[in-house]
């Protein structure tokens, strides 16, 4: 009973896992790329499918071989992060100034409302060709790429010291699983409730979204400056010992 009581936690904070401010500003960014509610989910749980992939290769590697991951590591991890989140959010604003993204909601046939980008970078004219698009339903890779290093930093870290804890080597495994489906399920509804004010900006006419987006942006690039700030001295510690 014990086992499973532990099991369930770690799916529980798994859930709760999605809501630390870095996820929910890295999934942010990425959803003002999405078309539609459901684009905006899939890159939630692409985003949770990369950062299960890595904790369960990473705790993998520790069970097998009893090797430790010193803190000094994860704060450096979290300094890449942030540069991350400097990078995501500098190109939404890219996006909205160099790119003149130019944005507005449609529906097709049997289709869900969706939103439609086009830039006007190269011309000011509003043609009917620029708004020809294709749909797609697949898993966004830069989502999953950057669920798979989000996986190695933050409280992330902390799970991985508490797997190393554990006696049973299955128990620990399913525990860091459950992590991971709980994470995937939080980012997925996560993205969702996002999605849900970007499609009413779409709705509501191109300068809210535009407007909504640079809040993004600029909360993002700021946030990934503090987590560098405040992770600063441990990256300098690693150079002094390297």
């Amino acid at each position: 009973m014990s086992a499973f009581f532990i099991l369930l936690a770690g799916f529980i904070l798994g859930l709760r896992h999605a809501l630390d401010a870095d996820h929910l500003a890295a999934i942010a960014s990425l959803v003002t790329r999405s078309r539609s509610t459901g684009e905006s989910i899939r890159t939630g749980i692409a985003w949770g499918i990369g950062h299960t992939a890595t904790l369960f290769v990473v705790c993998g590697i520790i069970l097998t071989f009893g090797v430790s991951f010193p803190d000094r590591i994860a704060g450096a991890l979290e300094f890449v992060v942030g540069i991350m989140l400097v990078g995501l959010g500098g190109d939404v604003l890219r996006r909205l100034i160099k790119e003149r993204m130019h944005v507005h909601g449609h529906k097709h046939a049997r289709e869900q409302f969706h939103i439609h980008f086009h830039s006007h970078r190269d011309t000011k004219e509003h043609t009917a060709a620029a708004h020809e698009h294709a749909h797609v339903s697949v898993l966004p890779r830069r989502a999953l790429a950057i669920g798979l290093m989000h996986g190695l930093a933050g409280s992330a870290a902390l799970l991985l010291i508490a797997v190393a804890d554990q006696q049973s080597t299955v128990t620990a495994l399913l525990y860091v699983l459950l992590f991971g489906i709980g994470s995937m399920i939080g980012m997925g509804l996560l993205s969702f409730v996002i999605a849900l004010p970007m499609m009413s900006a779409a709705r509501a006419g191109n300068l809210s979204f535009k407007g909504l987006n640079a809040i993004i942006g600029t909360g993002t690039a700021a946030l990934g400056l503090f987590l560098m700030y405040d992770t600063a001295p441990t990256v300098a510690l690693l150079f002094k010992l390297a």
